[in-house]
């Protein structure tokens, strides 16, 4: 007999990173899950594409486990499963290009990190600041509309909520071990409509238990 209780396996390192979005969205939905941390590079072959991270959905019925990878990929299909992106087309991509526009951040933050020549590494970290400013214009304009309720959409937890929150801990703590001052670049830019918004994704009922590696973004802002 299988049991019907679905089971997932979150493989990444042992940080927030490319991870941190798909841990709150399986807090948020109430579901059982483990992280697990493979031995890298040893268990790169291992993984789909070579990379992480990667979702493990245990089997319930004895057919292989669904096995998944790319960060959006994870957080759009747990998202979609759980009712944390609307039915609706159209108002699930307004939602999906939030999440876009903050890749490309990441984006450039990454070329960043890897970048040697020191002009070119100053060109980018440019580019990142003027992305990160159209990026938090668009969403106190978004939380505006909505009320300034803390939410982008609607009354309640959404995906954009959850990957909007998780991008700001990776930036705001886990990024400094990259660029020191990370947060001192960041934390003059945030609008009082985002801090709103990171304190209500941070202490909603459905995340509360989430416990980041890197501790609580709103003390964090708030120091």
């Amino acid at each position: 007999m299988f049991s019907s209780k679905v089971v997932y396996i979150l493989r990444y390192f042992d940080s927030t990173g490319l991870a941190e979005s798909s841990r709150i969205l399986l807090t948020a939905a109430g579901v059982e899950w483990t992280d697990e941390h493979p031995e890298w590079p040893q268990e790169k072959p291992n993984q789909p594409h070579g990379r992480m991270p990667v979702l493990v959905e245990k089997s319930t019925d004895g057919s292989p486990d669904f096995v998944i990878c790319e960060s959006s990929n994870i957080e759009r299909y747990l998202a979609r499963t759980y009712g944390f992106l609307p039915a609706d087309l159209k108002q699930a991509a307004l939602q999906e290009q939030v999440r876009d526009l903050i890749s490309d951040v990441n984006g450039l933050f990454t070329g960043y990190v890897y970048c040697q020549n020191a002009n070119d590494k100053a060109m980018l970290i440019a580019k990142f600041e003027s992305l990160l400013d159209t990026l938090i214009e668009t969403q106190t304009i978004l939380l505006k509309n909505n009320g300034n309720t803390g939410r982008l959409f609607g009354n309640s937890l959404s995906y954009a909520d959850i990957v909007s929150y998780g991008f700001y801990i990776n930036m705001m703590i886990n990024a400094a071990q990259f660029k020191p001052d990370i947060a001192n670049l960041i934390k003059p830019k945030l609008t009082p409509e985002l801090v709103k918004l990171i304190s209500t994704a941070e202490f909603d009922p459905l995340t509360v238990k989430h416990k980041s590696k890197d501790g609580s973004l709103t003390a964090a802002i708030s120091a």
